[in-house]
């Protein structure tokens, strides 16, 4: 029995190593750059701009990690749509406004969150009376649009079986949509109903402190690979305990 036990022992202290010594984070060191999947359409999180360069609050903490680590990161175009995909075959992490689900912790593993957030809606200042629960905004003859892919879309399909539900491709001018009276309102994350209202005069956010759903947000990493996560999580840990966190948000959400 004791000889088992030590069999045992070695094998897990055989296989740790291993899994170290496999580590996305030895990787991405030796080839000097962090691989970074983002669909760059999620204000203030990530947004490509025309020039192909990326700009937000993710873009930030992701080329701080990078330096952090010694490397260059390197932006990878993806969609909402084809987010897990992109991230599983192309990526060493993924960022842009990710809310943490379930059944994307199916496929991957994701940081410690860095943002409590949560949905509320985002429509015309005079509509903000008629939306302010899930059943005012649920009745015929209420148009909800969403990007598509995404968990603002899934929480629309979950919730509003009367309503209509649009999908529509481009989320950088979706929210036009809504100051052309193509739909009512749109579901997203309160930060950003914080963020496009002020960048869409006569739009308003519906209760953002008080969000319909809670939700975090955190960053999409390898599965199973612990080492890596663990490196992640200390350098958020200590971008929050330096203030650099708080630095970066507050230039995005000014």
């Amino acid at each position: 029995m004791v000889v088992r036990w030590v069999a045992v022992i070695v094998m897990a202290a055989v296989a740790t190593v291993a899994q170290a010594q496999d580590s996305r984070l030895d990787a991405v060191q030796k080839s000097g750059a962090l691989r970074v999947c983002t669909p760059g359409d999620y204000k203030p999180f990530s947004f490509a701009k025309p020039d192909g360069t990326y700009e937000g609050l993710d873009v930030d903490l992701a080329q701080s990690m990078a330096k952090a680590l010694g490397v260059e990161a390197k932006f990878v175009k993806t969609s909402w749509p084809k987010l897990m995909d992109d991230f599983i075959e192309k990526c060493d992490i993924a960022v842009g406004g990710i809310s943490v689900t379930l059944d994307r912790q199916k496929r991957a593993f994701f940081s410690d969150a860095y943002m409590v957030n949560g949905k509320a809606p985002i429509t015309r200042c005079e509509n903000v009376k008629k939306f302010q629960t899930i059943a005012d905004i649920d009745k015929p003859g209420v148009t909800v649009i969403e990007n598509p892919g995404g968990s603002n879309e899934r929480f629309a399909r979950a919730n509003f079986k009367q309503a209509k539900i649009v999908i529509f491709n481009d989320n950088t001018t979706i929210f036009d949509e809504i100051l052309k009276g193509n739909a009512d309102l749109m579901i997203s994350e309160s930060v950003e109903t914080l963020v496009q209202q002020k960048l869409h005069p006569g739009l308003c956010a519906v209760n953002p402190d008080k969000p319909l759903q809670y939700g975090e947000m955190g960053y999409l990493l390898p599965r199973g690979d612990v080492v890596f996560k663990a490196w992640v999580d200390q350098w958020l840990h200590l971008a929050k305990a330096s203030g650099e966190y708080d630095r970066s948000l507050a230039s995005w959400i000014r």
